[in-house]
């Protein structure tokens, strides 16, 4: 089966590198507009729309800190003006920020991950809607991770706001299903990208990450990336409210493998 996104409209942020930059790709490969949101990385940001081009698809850049509301509303603005409106968002932008134990933390760099990885989601989400419920049709997916649902220990910021992303998701599809915009989230696993280098390149690190792995290798950013697809086009079209995992089953936990 061959997925179509002919003529779709979509806004994808965090998309200058690692899984936003495939799923940009994916969706300008299967005929989408592609949207690409980045804050910083200009070049990053045209090279992912050229590749997006050279493959056949139409794409445009868009600079904005997703955690402004301000610079948000701006972003759709200018959407707006270019392609008269929005069929696809894919909330991916996001930061995991630095590891502390909860009492050892900086409340601002707490809330600064806050801010983007859970109020930038609502505040994309917020916009998209707006559009989306009037017109009777619509996709929101909003990348999330594994720990929606597994802690980790140091980053209760990121593993609060994912969690919350997933229960928002759901409540947000129940808001907007009788309007035929459906709502969903994306959690991928460990996944092959530049911003956990440090681990992968790591023979140490890779064996006990592995470990957690039941399919015994990482995700890559094209794992995520083709599923997103199916998730925002019609062969998704009677799923919404629920969060799919591209883990490798490692929210199935597998020390538990081994006995209780």
């Amino acid at each position: 089966m061959e997925i179509r996104l002919d003529g779709r409209r979509a806004l994808v942020t965090g998309a200058n590198s690692g899984i936003g930059a495939a799923i940009a790709e994916a969706l300008g490969a299967a005929g989408a507009r592609v949207a690409i949101n980045y804050l910083a990385g200009d070049e990053a940001a045209e090279a992912v729309a050229g590749r997006v081009r050279a493959a056949g698809g139409e794409a445009l850049t868009v600079k904005a800190d997703v955690g402004s509301l301000d610079e948000v509303e701006e972003m759709f603005g200018k959407l707006d003006r270019a392609w008269g409106g929005i069929d696809v968002l894919v909330n991916n932008a996001g930061i995991d920020g630095a590891r502390a134990e909860a009492w050892a933390s900086d409340p601002a760099a707490w809330r600064k991950v806050i801010d983007v990885d859970l109020i930038g989601a609502y505040a994309c989400a917020r916009q998209a809607l707006a559009r989306m419920v009037p017109a009777g049709h619509g996709v929101v997916l909003t990348v999330t991770s594994v720990h929606e649902v597994i802690a980790w220990s140091g980053y209760s910021a990121y593993t609060a706001a994912k969690a919350g992303a997933g229960m928002m998701t759901r409540t947000l599809a129940q808001e907007a299903a009788p309007h035929g915009v459906r709502v969903l989230a994306l959690a991928p696993g460990a996944i092959k990208t530049d911003i956990n280098r440090s681990v992968w390149s790591d023979p140490e690190a890779l064996r006990d990450l592995l470990e957690k792995i039941p399919l015994n290798r990482l995700g890559e950013p094209e794992d995520v990336a083709r599923m997103a697809v199916v998730l925002v086009s019609d062969v998704a079209s009677y799923v919404t409210g629920t969060t799919v995992f591209v883990d490798g089953a490692m929210t199935d936990y597998p020390d538990f493998a081994h006995g209780g």
